[in-house]
């Protein structure tokens, strides 16, 4: 019985990993780190192979292949959890507001660097604000937003990459 449940659990903690680092490796190959992406993948590769070499040395066990079809489920849960948490990259953000000028010199006293683009909307003038920033910053940006502006509009873009601009400075340690 020990046995069934440590094979169990070496299948389902191998599979949450592999599908983790899965998850992670491929945000690396669509940041553009090629590199990071080789080397988790390297890694992810090596835990697949124990899991699946697990369920199929045990095909007569059902309970090995539902443990790694849970595995599954909770790595993609898992993996895009991490992913979330460690905010790699940068992102744009587009604010439509009124005008509100109030709001452009918070964000650039925030040190964000903000792009201002007059437009016309359904209700009126509206200013269209453009920010590309790190993806951890962006509960800063929304603290800032919100304490400016009621009515506004954000949509927020994922930015593979970017040249020049200006850009807040990082948290030193």
């Amino acid at each position: 019985m020990n046995e069934l449940i440590i094979g169990g659990l070496l299948i389902f903690v191998a599979r949450v990993t592999d599908v983790s680092l899965g998850t992670i490796r491929t945000l690396m190959i669509f940041k553009g780190e090629r590199i990071y992406a080789a080397l988790i993948g390297f890694v992810e590769v090596i835990v697949y192979i124990i899991a699946l070499n697990q369920v199929v040395t045990t095909l007569d066990n059902p309970f090995n292949l539902i443990i790694y079809a849970l595995g599954f489920a909770a790595g993609n849960y898992f993996g895009s959890f991490f992913e979330e948490k460690m905010a790699i990259g940068q992102i744009t953000v587009n604010i439509i507001t009124n005008n509100n000028n109030k709001l452009v010199a918070s964000l650039r006293e925030g040190g964000y660097g903000v792009t201002v683009v007059e437009a016309q909307g359904l209700e009126g003038s509206k200013q269209i604000l453009f920010v590309t920033l790190k993806r951890r910053d962006l509960n800063h940006l929304f603290e800032l937003v919100d304490e400016n502006v009621n009515a506004k509009f954000i949509n927020i873009l994922d930015s593979r990459s970017t040249r020049g601009g200006h850009f807040r400075p990082g948290k030193r340690k």
